[in-house]
């Protein structure tokens, strides 16, 4: 009553498996990943994923590049995605742009997309651009000090310490600061 044959039971079609939206075609490549103990004097060119832990002194160009806390770039940063941890001395071109609160950015950045972590070290001038990947920086642009074209600036930490005699001893109640 409650049995069917075999013969007439048909699994259900299988749905057609999801299509994915992104960009990539083809097999991704494993990321290159660059350890601390590496020192690379040159540039990098990779159209994938890269990780740089260790010193690199030359320009880069990645797919997406993630530079960790103890990585030190010299050199002109032009990537898809960014993210950095660690010190870059240097122009960086990119969509999408993260500082990390660890990193120490030295450098003008050209960014479709900035975020700032608290704590993070940023001297230098940022500017949006709708396609920062195509887009020149200026020679005025590329230099991280002195002055520049740029109409906005994003300048690192002010440390404020106590005025010469202006101590907390004085007796005057709170002391005015000034910038260091």
């Amino acid at each position: 009553m409650f049995s069917r044959s075999k013969a007439n039971h048909q699994a259900p079609p299988l749905a057609p498996a999801p299509q994915s939206s992104g960009k990539r075609s083809g097999p991704r490549a494993a990321p290159s990943i660059f350890s601390t103990d590496l020192v690379v004097t040159g540039n990098l060119i990779a159209t994938g994923d890269m990780q740089i832990d260790g010193k690199v002194e030359g320009d880069i160009r990645s797919g997406s590049l993630t530079i960790g806390e103890k990585a030190y770039i010299q050199g002109e940063i032009v990537a898809d995605e960014v993210v950095i941890r660690g010190k870059v001395v240097g122009s960086i071109r990119a969509r999408r742009v993260q500082l990390a609160s660890t990193c120490h950015v030295e450098g003008n950045i050209l960014h479709e997309a900035l975020a700032v972590e608290a704590g993070a070290f940023f001297e230098g001038h940022c500017r949006h651009s709708q396609d920062p990947m195509s887009e020149q920086m200026t020679p005025s642009e590329r230099r991280h000090s002195g002055a520049s074209a740029l109409g906005q600036v994003a300048a690192g930490p002010v440390i404020l310490k106590p005025a010469a005699g202006m101590g907390s001893n004085s007796g005057k109640g709170a002391s005015p600061l000034r910038p260091a």
